[in-house]
């Protein structure tokens, strides 16, 4: 019954093969956040799997042949996986729905099938050394998990979702992050829930369930390692560095308006100076008063009353470190003035310091060949004329009584290996974000967990301010200290926590990791096939 299972999917053609491939990739879409049931993942990289044979038993016609049938299945999972998991980005073409309405069915439909084209990739890589029996499954895990590295730096990169999310839901599981990184665990992930396709193979049952046994066994004891790690290591905080985030919960289409600036200004500083449990004193007892992304519906250079009001609302002994927009000259090879910036502010509302965005959004902050595509009157989504400039580079940012921060502007934070500034190693990483572009949808979710697998790779804590949520304290474990939910208007209040040693491995070193083991694998599935090949000659 089993053999004959296998035997169907794998040799399904035309339509129902790429159904089949559709839909398994549309259950794997399930393992991201918000839902977390990365248990699915055991179901869907196993009918991939047998695609793949069907794809193989294919090689009487050629090699091409082989390789573009795995990537038609490949390319309808990754699209039934990313339409399954990235369906919420059209809700930001609605927000100015009479500008960017009728790009909503491309933004649903075309990114998924771009993004699946890295996912037919990896499958047609696949079948370059695809042995029969078990170690076909290294060349699986191998192929998809560097498909999925392409895709997190191919043309700008794009990492958003990556298959070791899955299980990082997890925070037992997402510990392995603080050995392997990212794709380490991306790796990991596929070959573990793919074992249990060889419960369909022809033979004893006992050689069936040797593989998927020894998979369980792994799965076991990465839980087992995670949940020691977080039992043995408690969280400890900063002295003397008392946190308040503010979460306006200001929606997305009243943020940005310049005629309300004085009463959105208003409303942040009541908010902020809110008497809490923590803080019964409101700002007279906090130090360091965090505000999100692209707080300011002006340039607050161009605003002097603004500065006159922030310096009589904030006592002596707060900083603030809120995102802002500014201007300033454009670097080389730029053209746009205009900034997304984080400014830290002292008690007067004098700045002391700016970092700027170095990783735009596409289409969001800017446009790709802009001057071109503004002259036919497409414009971005934040419809800034001639879009933002990128700063050079992540720089430390210095924050007056509390530790270096690594600061990080909305989806800087999902790029692993490249959340650290150059040279010392900061104390904790700054997350600014305005996810109310997404409204209650599995976006925000999605990106604070990506934002806490980070603290778990660089053994940092996170502090995170959201316009509209998820405002959190997280530990340098992942754990969250501290949080307000999706869409609550509040004040968050806590200690910093401390970091801890820096990870072996991590994000640091998640390229050498990810060579090792990708060597590995292939080898592995190279001299199967080779084996095979000398048998059957």
């Amino acid at each position: 019954m089993t053999v004959s299972i296998a035997a169907w999917v794998a040799g399904q053609s035309g339509w129902r093969r790429l159904a089949l491939g559709l839909g398994s990739g549309a259950l794997a879409a399930l393992s991201m956040a918000p839902f977390g049931l990365w248990p699915v993942l055991a179901l869907s990289f196993p009918v991939l799997v047998l695609l793949i044979d069907g794809a193989a038993a294919r090689r009487s016609l050629g090699r091409w042949a082989v390789a573009r049938a795995a990537a038609a299945a490949g390319w309808a999972f990754g699209f039934g996986y990313f339409l399954g998991s990235l369906w919420w980005i059209g809700d930001a073409f609605l927000v100015d729905a009479d500008v960017f309405a009728w790009l909503l069915p491309f933004a649903v439909l075309v990114l998924p099938a771009g993004l699946a084209l890295f996912t037919a990739l990896g499958t047609a890589l696949a079948t370059l050394a695809w042995p029969k029996g078990p170690a076909r499954l290294c060349s699986f895990a191998a192929a998809l998990t560097v498909s999925e590295w392409l895709r997190g730096h191919a043309f700008t990169g794009f990492p958003w979702n990556t298959f070791g999310y899955g299980p990082a839901d997890s925070l037992a599981l997402a510990q392995a992050a603080a050995v392997v990184g990212l794709w380490g665990l991306t790796f990991w992930t596929v070959l573990v829930f793919s074992a249990p396709v060889l419960l369909l193979a022809p033979g004893s049952w006992r050689r069936r369930l040797a593989w998927p046994a020894v998979a369980g066994v792994v799965l076991a004891a990465t839980f087992i390692a995670g949940s020691v790690r977080l039992a043995t290591t408690p969280t400890t905080f900063v002295p003397d560095v008392r946190l308040r985030v503010m979460q306006p919960a200001v929606p997305q289409g009243e943020k940005f308006a310049y005629d309300k600036r004085e009463q959105v200004l208003w409303d942040y500083l009541a908010l902020s100076a809110r008497p809490s449990a923590t803080y019964p004193n409101g700002l007279a007892d906090v130090s360091l008063l965090i505000w999100p992304e692209s707080a300011f519906p002006f340039i607050y250079e161009r605003e002097p009353w603004a500065r006159a009001r922030i310096g009589a609302a904030l006592p002596e002994n707060v900083t603030l470190v809120t995102g802002a927009a500014r201007m300033g000259p454009p670097p080389p090879g730029q053209s746009s003035s205009f900034f997304n910036s984080i400014r830290v502010m002292n008690a007067q509302g004098d700045v002391l310091q700016t970092a700027d965005k170095v990783h735009l959004v596409p289409f969001g902050e800017y446009l790709p060949l802009q001057s071109t595509l503004e002259s036919f009157g497409l414009e971005q989504l934040t419809r800034v004329r001639g879009g933002f400039s990128a700063g050079a580079r992540l720089a430390p940012l210095v924050i007056p009584g509390a530790p270096v921060a690594a600061p990080l502007i909305c989806y800087e934070v999902v790029f692993p290996g490249a959340v650290l500034p150059q040279g010392e190693r900061p104390g904790f990483l700054l997350n600014l974000t305005n996810d109310a572009w997404f409204g209650e949808t599995p976006g925000p979710y999605q990106h604070f967990l990506q934002a806490r697998l980070r603290s778990i790779e660089e053994g940092l804590p996170l502090v995170r301010a959201a316009n509209t949520g998820i405002s959190a304290i997280v530990d340098p474990l992942g754990r969250i200290v501290a949080s307000l939910p999706l869409g609550k208007q509040d004040v968050l209040d806590g200690m910093l926590p401390k970091r801890v040693e820096h990870p072996p491995f991590g994000a640091r070193h998640s390229n050498l990791v990810l060579i090792l083991t990708i060597a590995v694998a292939i080898a592995v599935a190279i001299l199967h096939s080779s084996r095979q090949a000398t048998r059957i000659s």
